[in-house]
């Protein structure tokens, strides 16, 4: 109960201050310090969500939170440098407070995702990469290059105008990997999601202003401007849930083959730069050709990529399938279909190289009634130590199956009756849980089919059963 009351708590403080946002004068020192505020007091509560819940990695928290406070001061500097009249032309230090919301949050990130995914899954890395790529080629022709070209600043406003976009991306290729990765099951890491979509969509909503040349009036600026109070809001929230403390738990492994909302994404993501490169033509006049060319070719290459992990991943499953066409489900044995393939190869062995062949027919003695005693899970363990147990009294050169239900055989090449008598001995001392079986030993006649062997063998396992069971009997001939 004091968990829901302290989010219900945070939240309601939240609205308060969201709306009180709107009602205090636009441009006024009050709306400055009320948004520096709320940045300061969703970082605060970050540092009281880390603390009260203490999660595996609290340094990625810090960072955050030093992230959000820093973001948030950049208001506050900037207010004060103009009123001041502190005229440093762009870049300012306030620039250099919004900036710190990047690197400090793609740490903790960084962090969390090394924490979410501790062996390199590839396949997630592919996905993000191709849908990095898409947006950052958009992000390069349409404020990247623009603002690295603009020839009214300089060397260092030039990097500033690009560390922006730049940050996006960077927190874009995060927010994307965190989605692959399945981080929407965790309450916290949703609403770490939705802080990066504020930031991403606040931004967002920036460049289209500036590009269409829109001057917001007092009511859209603070729409714009509580986007980005909303997500330090998200960051807060993440922090003060308990699911913060299964955050950083590795997350369970995702199937490579890509759903059908995935797979149009990555779709409509591969066609970005043939798009952009029709539009310009369209246009008459192609001013991004280079930058265009080299986004082709990075998504075509990541495309391949992602092709050739599917490719593998089948050929792994048709591996798998074939394996499990020829292996007992139960023991790991061969299984009968593999036997009845092998079985006419060992023949033909035996009859070119001139040496002996002998084959055993298994059954274990009163299995139903042991079923129905201990039950059939006590009947499978039966089976599987049995299995194991006649495995290491066997030679490397012999092959042991199951044929079915209770049965087993047993292919002994270059082994004569005598022979194949001790190692089918052997195996009955020591079949495990008390449990005895009966077999019968037929070997290899000249002309002989594999049919008239098996029907010897299986004579002669009818003859041990007759005799009183626990024995083998070796078939005539």
């Amino acid at each position: 109960m004091a968990r829901a009351r302290l989010q219900v708590i945070a939240l309601g403080f939240a609205v308060v201050l969201m709306v009180g946002f709107f009602i205090v004068p636009d441009g006024s020192l009050l709306q400055v310090v009320w948004q520096v505020g709320i940045g300061w007091v969703a970082a605060g509560a970050i540092v009281l969500g880390v603390l009260r819940h203490r999660p595996a990695v609290p340094a990625l928290w810090w960072l955050i939170a030093a992230g959000v406070a820093g973001n948030a001061a950049g208001i506050g500097v900037e207010t004060v440098l103009t009123r001041l009249q502190v005229d440093g032309g762009f870049p300012s230090w306030a620039d250099a407070a919004y900036l710190s919301l990047y690197p400090l949050t793609a740490g903790g990130l960084m962090m969390l995702i090394r924490h979410r995914s501790p062996s390199r899954n590839w396949t997630t890395a592919v996905d993000a990469t191709t849908l990095t790529t898409g947006i950052g080629l958009l992000a390069w022709i349409f404020m990247i290059q623009p603002a690295a070209t603009d020839p009214s600043i300089g060397l260092l406003g030039h990097i500033v105008s690009v560390a922006y976009p730049i940050g996006d991306i960077v927190l874009l290729a995060m927010t994307v990997r965190l989605l692959l990765d399945g981080a929407g099951r965790n309450v916290a890491l949703r609403w770490v999601l939705t802080a990066l979509l504020c930031f991403l969509g606040g931004d967002s909503a920036w460049v289209v202003v500036n590009q269409v040349n829109f001057e917001p009036g007092p009511l859209a600026h603070k729409a714009l401007a509580s986007v980005f109070l909303a997500g330090y809001f998200a960051f807060a929230a993440a922090a003060l849930h308990p699911d913060v403390r299964a955050a950083t738990r590795p997350a369970p492994a995702r199937p490579i083959r890509p759903g059908r909302g995935l797979l149009a994404v990555l779709t409509a993501t591969s066609l970005i730069a043939p798009v952009l490169l029709l539009a310009e033509t369209a246009m008459g006049q192609v001013d991004d050709a280079l930058a265009i060319g080299i986004g082709c070719v990075a998504l075509f290459l990541l495309v391949l990529a992602r092709m050739s992990q599917l490719l593998t991943q089948l050929d792994v499953q048709s591996q798998k399938v074939r394996e499990l066409a020829v292996t007992d489900e139960l023991t790991g044995l061969p299984n009968r279909r593999a036997w009845n393939a092998e079985l006419p190869r060992a023949l033909e062995r035996s009859r070119r190289d001139g040496r002996p062949l002998t084959v055993a027919l298994l059954d274990l003695d009163h299995f139903k009634r042991f079923n129905d005693s201990y039950g059939h899970p006590a009947g499978d363990r039966l089976l599987k130590e049995a299995a194991a147990a006649w495995q290491a009294h066997l030679r490397t050169v012999d092959t042991l199956a199951r044929y079915g239900g209770e049965e087993f055989i047993v292919m002994l090449p270059d082994a004569t009756r005598d022979a194949a008598h001790q190692i089918i001995d052997r195996m009955r001392a020591a079949t495990p849980l008390g449990q005895t079986f009966s077999a019968g030993v037929a070997t290899l006649a000249p002309g002989e089919h594999s049919d008239e062997l098996l029907a010897r063998a299986d004579a002669a396992l009818y003859d041990a059963k007759r005799a009183g069971r626990d024995r083998v009997a070796v078939a005539a001939g």
